[in-house]
């Protein structure tokens, strides 16, 4: 049994990116990844390990004013390279708040996902671009983690830069129909960080949105609203 996780910052704030852009959420940053993507702009702040009943707390003094919270977003890095201290935290924290439990994931870690999805409510789920992440192509795992997710309340998000190619599109595009046409799809375009320095134009947002509506029934481009607000 896993008694602590390491987390490098828990906070209450909006949230920035996909369909619930601007929902106010708690925060709980899982410290690590298994992925090292160029446009990543997560800080690297120091870790804290702590327990379950820690953990709790924490999230409850965050939990004010009643109401005022939609969700508790685990997120990271990574959180499900933390799955065995997740599927301990999950269940104590339903019983403290009764909030939905919205997941954000790089989308690579499927048989990690299997172990938490009865306990989750809403994933976030990336699909990533080798030209824009720069890694290798996951094709085989983001289909199965979809295949996963699709029991829950599940979307995709793809980050595109200037440098993404159409045929990249269509492949994830394809992924994603293969599962289920009524996943939605959010584009974001890059903020420039790390290695990635070029947004997509508004030709490309425009060809990309394109390629997407042929396939899939929901499709926004959404950017990251909170460096816009300035918030975290």
């Amino acid at each position: 049994m896993v008694n602590t996780a390491q987390i490098s910052e828990i906070f209450s704030s909006f949230q920035g990116e996909g369909l619930y852009v601007g929902a106010r959420q708690t925060f709980i940053r899982f410290a690590g990844c298994n992925l090292s993507c160029q446009y990543c702009d997560t800080p690297q702040t120091s870790k804290l390990a702590v327990s379950v009943e820690e953990l709790i707390k924490l999230v409850c003094d965050l939990d004010k004013p009643a109401g005022a919270v939609h969700s508790t977003c685990l997120t990271g890095g990574e959180p499900l390279l933390q799955v065995d201290f997740i599927k301990q935290f999950i269940p104590v924290l339903k019983q403290s708040i009764k909030l939905p439990l919205y997941l954000e994931t790089n989308g690579v870690l499927p048989d990690h996902l299997a172990e938490v999805i009865e306990q989750v409510d809403i994933i976030a789920m990336d699909i990533k671009l080798p030209s824009a992440a720069g890694t290798p192509p996951f094709w085989k795992e983001h289909k199965k983690m979809l295949e996963i997710a699709r029991a829950k309340e599940v979307f995709v998000k793809i980050i595109v830069t200037g440098e993404t190619r159409p045929a990249e599109m269509i492949e994830a595009v394809a992924l994603i129909a293969s599962v289920d046409e009524n996943i939605p799809l959010v584009l974001q375009p890059v903020t420039p960080h790390g290695q990635v320095k070029h947004r997509p134009s508004a030709e490309q947002l425009f060809s990309f949105h394109s390629i997407a509506t042929r396939k899939l029934k929901t499709v926004r481009v959404i950017p990251q609203t909170h460096k816009i607000l300035g918030v975290s």
